[in-house]
């Protein structure tokens, strides 16, 4: 039996004393439930698939803490490796053996990757390919596409996706012109206006730079032949592609949306699941570009905490538990049951909805469709999506408080699972 009703006193309390302490209660906006409504509640541990809050009420989850938790949330070998680690230090400033290890499984897995830096955050990561995008073309101006996330960087605060687009703010205060001026949007999935891009400012663009499974203005798939033609495109005009796999790397396939698609970038940019539930980025690509970085080379990148002992221990544990036979099967098992479940539950009571998923990545839209790009996207009927996130939450169900974001799925969510969240779902649309 599904729990119909939660309590919240203590989660309440807490981000009311939040708001006092905090901008908006929290450390990252799409927390604070802006566009779902009501307030959010307060994590107290977490562990396998599910959630347990401050009250004491449990969540089946499906934001993993926005993806890295592939394994399940506190795994018990990732725990294990990382008490060890702990016992060494929890930080060095200085190179540490682990970091080759990690490197060498992150190089051996991504297509692109010949040589890989280790930052912080995906953020960083982004901030950095971008100086050295343009350092080795010589060139300034950078095409993103409209709805895609690259991090919270001034040059990439331009059309972006995830809480940008959840709280409807305009790009962001604070941001000189100056910093936008060199970067160029485009519509996804649209070769032509990226065409016309290039023919607009020839031998000035640096690269192209996207997310190749959009997760952060909702799950949106690349259309066949769209990342064949940007390879194509930035090949012709002698520019950089770029991959942002934050979110899909290890995650939609062991080698990422290139291994996946079959179309290798020069750079990529990963996050997430390589940090295994720590604090973690990287950057990497062909080595002679990556050589440009110092000290190898001239581009000037550097960070105190970057390659860590249990950032590295955590994801060399669970790039392991991912490099198991049968492990991506299992993903693609149990997310399509879920995706597939939750759009006939949707059209069998009466909404229009669409979505997909690919391996353990997925989304719906409360729209007719099809979602091709960001434009698509805002056409779903957000306050819908608030109200049904809103009854998943009071059937036990933690979903992404933003109708602009992904879900994701790990390797403990179980069949039964499934099946209690398809049951929870179909209670929720029924009575909207």
């Amino acid at each position: 039996m599904v729990n119909t009703s939660i309590k919240t006193t203590k989660s309440q309390e807490i981000f009311g004393a939040a708001q006092n302490l905090m901008p908006g209660g929290v450390s990252s906006p799409v927390r604070a439930f802006k566009s779902v409504g009501g307030q959010p509640i307060v994590f107290d541990r977490v562990n396998g698939a599910y959630i347990w809050d401050v009250d004491g009420n449990k969540y089946i989850d499906y934001v993993g803490t926005w993806g890295p938790a592939i394994c399940g949330h506190a795994h018990p070998e990732v725990i294990s490796a990382l008490h060890t680690a702990l016992e060494k230090g929890t930080s060095f400033g200085a190179p540490c053996a682990l970091e080759n290890v990690l490197a060498e499984m992150v190089i051996d897995a991504v297509p692109s990757v010949e040589m890989v830096r280790f930052v912080n955050s995906g953020t960083e990561a982004c901030m950095a390919v971008l100086r050295l995008m343009r350092a080795f073309t010589n060139r300034e101006k950078i095409i993103k596409f409209e709805g895609c996330y690259h991090g919270h960087a001034d040059m990439f605060l331009v059309k972006a996706g995830s809480g940008v687009a959840t709280l409807g703010l305009p790009d962001s205060p604070g941001v000189p012109k100056s910093a936008t001026a060199s970067t160029l949007t485009a519509p996804f999935n649209d070769l032509e206006a990226v065409k016309a891009l290039f023919e607009q400012n020839p031998q000035e663009i640096a690269g192209v730079i996207l997310e190749p499974v959009v997760g952060n203005a909702g799950f949106i798939t690349p259309d066949a032949g769209f990342l064949e033609g940007l390879r194509e495109l930035t090949q012709e005009h002698g520019a950089l592609l770029v991959f942002d796999e934050v979110m899909t790397g290890f995650r939609i396939a062991y080698g990422g949306a290139q291994a996946k698609f079959g179309v290798t970038p020069d750079l990529t940019t990963m996050g997430k699941v390589i940090g295994g539930g720590l604090p973690v980025g990287a950057y990497g690509g062909r080595r002679e570009i990556m050589s440009m970085i110092a000290p190898a080379g001239p581009v000037y990148q550097a960070g105190t905490l970057s390659g860590n002992p249990l950032a590295m221990t955590a994801g060399i544990k669970t790039l392991e538990l991912l490099s198991k036979p049968g492990t991506y099967e299992y993903l693609e098992k149990i997310t399509q049951k879920l995706a597939d479940g939750l759009l006939k539950i949707a059209k069998d009571t009466g909404h229009a909805a669409c979505g997909g998923h690919i391996s353990a990545m997925f989304g719906m839209f409360f729209t007719a469709g099809p979602v091709n790009n960001y434009e698509d996207a805002k056409k779903s009927d957000t306050a819908k999506f608030g109200r049904f996130h809103r009854g998943m939450l009071e059937h036990g169900i933690y979903l992404a408080p933003s109708q602009f974001e992904a879900g994701f799925t790990s390797l403990a969510h179980t069949e039964e699972d499934i099946e209690q969240t398809l049951a929870a779902a179909k209670a929720v649309l029924s009575s909207l």
